[in-house]
């Protein structure tokens, strides 16, 4: 071994020592995280045992360093296997559950069988943002795991899956970070590393590792770590964990010869490409002085972000129009958005067409190959100025995009096109097209109207906001029940009764002389709802409400609905939750 050569067996022994004691110092100095109380008693008799085998002489502190690196190794790859019954990774979370009004065994009555078909389904949905922020809280809330039906890794596996569908890598780093599971959760670590890699943010992806203080197993998390302590500039230490890993057995002919480059063991690049992973595409691009690299229809997605962030990708003007296979790739990447459609269309008004070919293009595009057709049709659009046709040759150019699975191709462009087009101009045959892809933004943050005619839009929603006193509400309340029964014409909505039961399911006492004013149906509540209810299943019936919502907003929801979801969470005194929702559907809006 390089380093190993350099070093007699004391000298590598007393910086073994000094590795582990401060590896140990370093944890007793950090903050205790109650929710990890038994992971940190295991930790210290770790440290213990570490402390006895200080006791040997040099020799033996080498060789048992070693093998307790090994033996390290195999005791975590166990902590990773289905049964998981270490009190360590009893609780694994980001939020107390105080703070959203939920409980520690908040899934200890569920049935893991219906968690698994529950989250199957939302698996299959693009929740919303309002269902997504509802995921993000029930999954993440420190709590114990569902024991009937279910192992621990199966949940672990579950929320992993759902931070990488919803992709806040802000999320993510703070998730794994704080409960140190790198290692545990391998497959959530390289999607969030590979991802900042993508896009050529080493740092980002880096800072992932310094801020980890647990043992790395994974072979691959092991190789990207080893990796950034060399780009820290860190190349003795990097050097010294790598001779250690290959005296461990660890070997990969292609990583060791990229490292040897980077430690400056050779002045030769070894000029082998691996797509293996981003990892290895960015060594070969990052020991090449001259590296190129042409991608195919088939190269990696993160591969082609990586080229498009790097500057790597094809040069427009360089680009020979009869090159149709090279110019359907860059079509597949800007679908994948990893190219901009700016330079696609440019591309496309490169092609030269006769008079007769534009004049005649929602005909003579037939017979063209799809790349030059589009660009045909896209030169034609730029000339016409008639609306109805302009709009027909739009759609053309999409539904041929969408054709050839390439639906993402055409968007910032086609919503261009559209917002030059006024909607009084557009013709009854093309108004579904032009309000399905316009898509204007929202507006957003608008300002609460008080109508105090109307009962859930007058001040008393201000009580979910926590700007009554008790005695307060019950006095206004009461009151304003008083003026609608004196008031034959005022018809008590939906909204109006998901006001008062949310107000009473909290305490707050109401007069029993207006309980006439409505009735309450309570078969609304679909009956699966109000068996996990009664069986005090609190996670699955928030993610069954979650299925609920969907794709929709809270604020498109229909009254019948937004009922039984605010019922739902009365029962089981989830007032943060309730609270949100209440104030996103009940106030008027302007």
């Amino acid at each position: 071994m390089k380093i190993l050569r350099l070093l007699n067996k004391k000298y590598l022994s007393i910086i073994l020592i000094v590795f582990f004691i401060g590896s140990y110092s370093q944890a007793e100095d950090e903050p205790i995280d109650i929710w990890n109380i038994d992971k940190k008693k295991i930790e210290k008799k770790d440290s213990n045992k570490t402390s006895i085998s200080k006791e040997n002489n040099n020799e033996e502190v080498i060789k048992s360093s070693i093998y307790d690196m090994q033996s390290q190794k195999q005791i975590n790859a166990v902590k990773v296997e289905p049964s998981l019954n270490s009190k360590e990774i009893e609780i694994i979370g980001l939020y107390d559950p105080e703070d959203y009004g939920l409980k520690i065994d908040m899934w200890t009555n569920s049935n893991g069988d219906q968690l698994k078909y529950l989250f199957s389904n939302l698996e299959k949905l693009n929740l919303s943002k309002d269902a997504s922020d509802l995921m993000n809280i029930v999954l993440l809330t420190n709590s114990y795991y569902p024991n009937i039906n279910m192992k621990e890794d199966e949940f672990l596996k579950i929320k992993s899956n759902w931070l990488i569908k919803n992709n806040d890598r802000e999320l993510i780093a703070e998730y794994l970070i704080k409960n140190q599971i790198l290692d545990l959760n391998p497959k959530l670590t390289k999607y969030l590393i590979d991802q900042y890699l993508s896009e050529s943010n080493l740092t980002a992806a880096c800072d992932i590792f310094s801020k980890n203080t647990k043992i790395i197993t994974d072979e691959y998390l092991s190789k990207f770590n080893l990796y950034c302590l060399v780009d820290n500039g860190r190349k003795d230490e990097a050097q010294l964990i790598l001779d250690l890993k290959k005296e461990l057995g660890f070997k990969d002919e292609y990583f060791e010869k990229k490292l040897d480059y980077l430690f400056e063991f050779t002045d030769k690049p070894d000029l082998s490409i691996s797509e293996n992973s981003i990892l290895d595409f960015h060594l070969a691009h990052r020991t090449n002085p001259d590296f190129t690299f042409e991608p195919k229809k088939n190269t990696n997605k993160l591969i082609w972000k990586y080229l498009s962030t790097s500057n790597l990708l094809y040069n427009i003007d360089e680009i020979d129009i009869t090159e149709l296979e090279k110019i359907s790739i860059i079509e597949k990447a800007t679908n994948d958005k990893n190219y901009s459609e700016e330079d696609l269309f440019e591309l496309y008004k490169r092609f030269q067409f006769n008079i007769n070919q534009l004049l005649n293009a929602k005909g003579s595009h037939k017979i063209l190959p799809n790349s030059e057709a589009r660009a045909l049709i896209y030169q034609r659009i730029l000339l016409e100025s008639e609306v109805t046709t302009k709009l027909e040759l739009i759609k053309i150019l999409k539904d041929s995009f969408i054709k050839e699975n390439l639906p993402y191709a055409f968007d910032d462009y086609l919503k261009k096109f559209l917002e030059e087009i006024s909607p009084d101009e557009v013709p009854s045959n093309f108004t579904t097209f032009y309000y399905t892809y316009l898509k204007k933004d929202e507006e957003v943050n608008k300002d609460i109207k008080f109508n105090k005619d109307i009962l859930h839009q007058s001040k008393i929603i201000n009580y979910f906001n926590g700007d009554y006193a008790k005695s307060k509400i019950e006095k206004d309340l009461n009151n304003f029940l008083k003026k609608i029964k004196k008031d034959k014409k005022y018809f008590i909505s939906k909204k109006d009764i998901i006001l008062i039961e949310s107000i009473k399911s909290d305490g707050i006492e109401v007069s029993k002389k207006y309980d006439d004013l409505y009735e309450i149906d309570e078969s609304e509540i679909p009956t699966d709802i109000q068996v996990m209810i009664n069986n005090n299943e609190i996670g699955s019936t928030v993610l069954r409400l979650i299925e609920v919502i969907g794709e929709d907003k809270l604020e498109a929801l229909d009254e019948d609905t937004l009922y039984f979801i605010i019922s739902a969470l009365n029962q089981l005194d989830i007032d943060y939750i309730r609270n949100k929702i209440l104030l996103k559907v009940l106030p008027l809006k302007v």
